[in-house]
């Protein structure tokens, strides 16, 4: 300690938000060097380390060979599988002295693709698997919580090539597995839940979620085993109603009424029926927003749910990549005077309102704008929606019957309670930290790069692929966060700096004498150690220190060594044990061994 390039803080940086971000700076894990960007100190890169070796052991367990790819890039891969454009702000470009384009990878799938494309061209060298651990860069708009949401980061990212999708279902659940023992060996509980594929595409994405309060990402599971990301949920769909015997529609006056709140107040007081009063889930709002696509066209949308649910604007993003969803501004709404504020209905939206101008993408560029409805409205379902006039709504508007959409979209917030798609029960809700992702990718790079083989049959066939990520600092501060306390951090043995912590305190010559001898001891038995020599550092200080830097052991000595004894300190339990030193190496030894065993 006395030379290790560390230096501990008692206060919490001021832009740190959660315990992980606090505790690795405080600790001289990370330091800040830019918003979402961190420099790595040496007790940070031991435990990186030993998070990606646990990672490479279990990749090589199943075949896959490790490369390693440049993070600065040349654009055309990108162009020609049309991320580039995709993408949009979110990743940084840049141009050499040439004025030739490159960016900063954020993701690898091009590379791997055209690298097995110049090299293999038979069946006979498929399956393949490759992975590399690399630094990968995205332009985050806010990055937040430290190593949780950064502009830099550290990812182990996986490819499988197949010659047919059932080669490709084998590699992916290959991978599956091995992640499973990646996030065991690290002792981070995970959830495995359905995802959705995003701007990657594909058949098929699964998320590896660990769930904390301050997680980003929220998730579902039901009491039969259903589990999904928020946004890949979907909604049991009701069955069609009957028009027959259905009221007409009837426009009615409901001042003052341009929330679903004060239009409900008013329908019961005003309208009420005999059979049970107005409530939210009779209403149909239709809010408008604005999608932003990667070549810049902003297009004006609406979207129609029930009235007692909010737009949930992730799911609703998850829905319309790789366009960007923002609210709609002023300047948006200039010149449509069909649109009245608080009033809107489905009269002049979509295909029910005025001739509509599309691009080749079939994106409205003039006219009524794209109206997608909640599943839930479906057709025979009667609503109490605007009238597209002050003060009015329209009761008993049925849909299929007065007014029809362009499509449905999952855009509604999910609730605690709905019940869950495949009929496990009802849904309840969670947070958590992405630390993984899989997707079956299929032949959308192979296709665009045109990665091909020929079969046993010589014809020449598009390989299919599968991509497989683990965020390796996102792991490492889930890890942070789910094992600290008051003091501070408490790593897990297996990814711990070291495994002992020896702490001489006091100042006989004979305490410093008996602690080095006992490191060196340690060391020789295979026990990794960090030895506490400062020799003008209060005890106090150094008991701090160890409780913030987590080390789970610590042995010490001090004025106890007159008694003969040493104390050695579980710092997960704090339990404490007093032993003679010439017994301590070897219960060191059995403690780390039972842990990482365990």
């Amino acid at each position: 300690m006395s030379s290790l390039f560390v230096r501990t803080l008692r206060e919490d940086p001021a832009d740190a938000e959660v315990a992980s971000h606090k505790l690795l700076v405080r600790a001289g894990y990370i330091r800040r060097a830019a918003p979402g960007i961190y420099s790595w100190l040496p007790l940070g890169l031991k435990v990186l380390g030993k998070v990606e070796q646990i990672v490479r052991e279990e990749m090589d367990a199943i075949g896959a060979q490790e490369v390693h790819f440049p993070a600065l890039l040349p654009k055309e891969p990108y162009e020609a599988t049309g991320r580039w454009v995709e993408y949009g702000p979110n990743i940084f470009r840049l141009q050499d002295r040439k004025s030739a384009d490159y960016l900063l990878a954020p993701t690898h799938e091009e590379m791997f693709t055209l690298l097995v494309k110049d090299l293999y061209s038979s069946y006979k060298d498929l399956p393949l698997a490759l992975y590399q651990i690399q630094t990968k860069y995205r332009d985050e708009a806010r990055p937040r919580a430290g190593l949780i949401r950064g502009r830099e980061f550290i990812m182990k990212d996986a490819y499988s090539f197949d010659v047919d999708d059932a080669g490709l279902d084998r590699s992916y659940d290959l991978q599956r597995q091995a992640y499973q023992r990646i996030f065991a060996r690290l002792g981070l509980e995970h959830v495995i839940v359905k995802a959705m594929s995003g701007a990657m595409g594909g058949s098929r994405s699964e998320e590896f979620l660990h769930p904390t309060p301050i997680g980003e990402d929220t998730f579902v599971r039901s009491p039969g085993g259903y589990t999904a990301n928020v946004e890949a949920v979907t909604t049991p769909v009701p069955d069609p109603i009957p028009f027959d015997g259905l009221p007409a529609a009837e426009v009615l006056d409901t001042p003052d009424s341009q929330t679903i709140e004060t239009l409900v107040d008013a329908a019961n007081r005003l309208h009420p029926r005999e059979d049970r009063p107005w409530e939210a889930a009779d209403t149909l709002k239709n809010v408008v927003l604005a999608l932003v696509h990667p070549d810049g066209l902003r297009e004006i949308i609406a979207v129609g749910l029930p009235g007692d649910r909010e737009v949930d604007l992730k799911r609703l993003q998850a829905g319309v990549e790789p366009a960007e969803v923002q609210p709609a501004t002023e300047d948006d709404l200039k010149g449509r005077t069909e649109l009245v504020k608080g009033y809107i209905g489905p009269a002049v939206l979509g295909p029910n309102g005025a001739p509509r101008t599309l691009d080749d993408a079939g994106r409205v560029t003039a006219g009524a704008m794209r109206y997608l409805l909640d599943p839930r409205v479906v057709p025979g379902t009667a609503w109490v929606t605007g009238a597209d006039a002050d003060g009015k709504h329209v009761f008993n508007l049925v849909a299929g019957r007065d007014f029809t959409a362009d499509g449905t979209i999952e855009a509604a917030e999910v609730r605690a309670g709905d019940p869950a798609p495949d009929g496990s029960g009802p849904l309840e809700l969670a947070r958590g930290i992405e630390i993984g992702h899989i997707f079956a990718l299929g032949r959308k790079y192979a296709q665009a790069l045109d990665l091909k083989v020929l079969d046993a049959n010589g014809k020449a066939v598009v390989v299919t692929m599968g991509s497989y990520g683990i965020g390796i600092t996102r792991a490492l501060a889930a890890l942070a966060e789910a094992n600290n306390d008051e003091h501070g951090l408490v790593w897990p043995m297996q990814v711990a700096p070291a495994h002992v912590h020896v702490l001489a305190t006091g100042k006989d010559q004979q305490v410093f004498e008996v602690a080095e001898r006992l490191s060196r001891e340690l060391e020789a038995a295979g026990v990794e150690v960090l030895y506490d020599d400062r020799p003008k550092v209060s005890a106090g200080v150094k008991f701090a220190d160890a409780e913030l830097l987590g080390v789970p052991l610590s042995v010490v000595v001090g004025r106890s060594l007159a008694d003969g004894v040493v104390e050695v300190r579980t710092r997960a339990t704090g339990e404490r044990e007093e032993i003679a030193p010439e017994l301590a190496v070897a219960r060191a030894r059995e403690l780390v061994d039972a842990a990482l065993a365990g």
